[in-house]
């Protein structure tokens, strides 16, 4: 949900204490991000943009863009998934990272490609009007 800037400090005041309730915080010494989608749905561009302002952020980070193994694959299929992995902490690192913490995939087919590399309590972000029964 959007909320005005005027708007920001109340919405953030009248549910601040319910949602840290309800949500742990956890103190990382880094995070792992991966985004997956279909070639073209912008994966490489939002990873670099995720880059840019962890960068600005004063975090170091390390990425890895994975192009699909088909340019031209049909839309949802595992051929023709792209993805981009950002490493990124407040302190050194060297590495993309070997699994994410966070999976942010678009559609089925990503998740799928995508869902053996995730570890036990990671967390997944799913575009669920992209899923069918």
């Amino acid at each position: 949900m959007a909320v005005p800037p005027e708007a920001a400090g109340q919405a953030a005041e009248s549910h601040g204490s319910v949602g840290s309730a309800l949500k742990p915080h956890l103190k990382r010494d880094h995070v792992v991000i991966r985004f997956a989608g279909d070639s073209g749905d912008g994966m490489q561009l939002t990873g670099m943009q995720f880059t840019a302002e962890s960068a600005l952020a004063g975090n170091d980070i390390a990425t890895l863009p994975d192009f699909p193994a088909e340019i031209r694959a049909p839309q949802g299929t595992l051929a023709g998934v792209s993805g981009f992995q950002l490493n990124f902490s407040s302190s050194e690192i060297f590495t993309a990272g070997d699994e994410p913490n966070v999976l942010v995939a678009m559609n089925p087919a990503a998740l799928q490609a995508n869902i053996e590399d995730v570890p036990p309590n990671a967390v997944i972000i799913v575009d669920r009007e992209a899923f069918t029964e």
